[in-house]
């Protein structure tokens, strides 16, 4: 069963491509209200705002969310997010086709996308192994990041080619995706369903943390990722690097940015088609030792070519991270948890990545941005450095399929 192939799988297919659609038009989604929002104020604050704004909600719902997407039916949760989102999308597109759109409308925006997406992201981490044999998981879970990380790529794009005929046609296209999605999930049914869980209560609400605080494999992979991201990430410097470092302009800079998405896609290619059988713990950490690595080396690059080559290169170590990650924590949670756990996973996941845009500027604006990424390189190798003697259960770990 292992072998095979994954469009045997008729519900997890309807999952994916699903995905695929609803990650491009969030994509396209976040190109028209940056860009409407910096035509409005002119302010890089709001724009920080914009992601801020979608974070938090995922931080203040993450007992609620837990909790809802375990007790109910995974894929109508995410089939009613979609249907939220759809009519989400079309609030900014009428207001853009009337020339009536705000800064205070598009941070509206921005919180109910969030409060949806809080809900949203932890149903479909948990509806997979739903979905697949528990031996085919890995490549599952390989197979959905390279359709994502291709609709990261692809998103973006497409949104700036369909805002030259305006923003409201970016949102309608948006909402004509997201209506397309919840058509796709709505049809999705799992042959086996999670067991039932109590009311809620305060103990239930509690039991995803404490289940990620009692299970070393689970939190050591959890948190590796949190401050590796936090510390490693270049993302937010990019722009500095391109036109001030390596001299380039706007079109090196979308190189740039592509680059670790065309990494990760790549390696995500590979995973699909060859798992990862053994020594899982010590992959993992290895991977985010070369993400680290491959950052110094962007830090310190001053060829154009060299630098796209190190963010490949650290795109591909983080989703051999991603894909480990993923699998080690839907592994080792049972059915009934997943929905808590992923909803945690979630929040450690939006952390890292507004946080360590946050800490990337801030050590920037002290000790300028090749600094900032060097410490940031140096700090990832230090952390998987750490963990390899802090999780001893983590880096031994071999075989992802082992729920011991």
């Amino acid at each position: 069963m292992s072998g095979a192939p994954l469009g045997s799988f008729p519900a997890f297919m309807r999952l994916w491509f699903s995905r695929l659609a609803s990650t491009g038009a969030s994509q396209m989604l976040m190109v028209a209200i940056g860009w409407q929002m910096y035509e409005l104020t002119g302010s890089a604050w709001d724009l920080g705002l914009v992601g801020l704004l979608q974070f938090l909600p995922a931080l203040l719902l993450v007992l609620i969310a837990g909790h809802v997407v375990d007790r109910f039916d995974r894929a109508r949760i995410v089939a009613l997010c979609q249907i939220a989102q759809t009519t989400i999308a079309l609030v900014p597109a009428a207001s853009a086709y009337r020339h009536a759109s705000s800064r205070e409308l598009l941070l509206a925006t921005s919180v109910l996308l969030g409060t949806v997406k809080a809900f949203q992201m932890p149903a479909q981490q948990a509806l997979t192994p739903l979905l697949v044999p528990i031996e085919v998981l890995p490549r599952a879970l390989a197979f959905s990041s390279m359709g994502s990380q291709g609709a990261i790529v692809a998103g973006p794009a497409l949104g700036g080619f369909v805002y030259v005929a305006g923003a409201q046609a970016v949102y309608a296209v948006c909402a004509l995706l997201f209506a397309l999605t919840s058509a796709l999930v709505a049809g999705v049914h799992y042959a086996r369903a999670p067991a039932p869980i109590r009311n809620m209560s305060f103990d239930t609400l509690l039991a995803g943390v404490r289940f990620v605080r009692h299970k070393p494999v689970v939190l050591g992979a959890i948190s590796l990722d949190l401050f590796a991201v936090l510390l490693g990430g270049a993302t937010a410097l990019l722009p500095i690097f391109a036109k001030d470092i390596l001299h380039t302009g706007p079109w090196g800079l979308g190189l740039l940015r592509a680059a670790p998405a065309a990494g990760a896609f790549t390696l995500a290619l590979l995973l699909s088609r060859f798992p990862i059988t053994r020594h899982a713990g010590r992959v993992l950490l290895g991977a985010v030792a070369i993400y680290g690595a491959a950052t110094i080396v962007f830090g310190l690059s001053t060829s154009f070519v060299l630098s796209l080559a190190a963010l490949v290169v650290a795109g591909a170590g983080d989703m051999v991270s991603v894909v480990v990650r993923q699998s080690l924590v839907q592994l080792d949670t049972p059915d009934a948890m997943r929905g808590r756990v992923s909803a945690v996973n979630s929040v450690f996941i939006g952390a890292s990545n507004q946080l360590g845009e946050f800490e990337s500027g801030v050590t920037a604006a002290l000790i300028g941005a090749v600094g900032s990424v060097l410490l940031g390189g140096l700090g990832t190798l230090l952390v998987a450095g750490l963990w390899l003697r802090l999780f001893p259960a983590l880096a031994n770990r071999d075989a992802l399929v082992s729920r011991r």
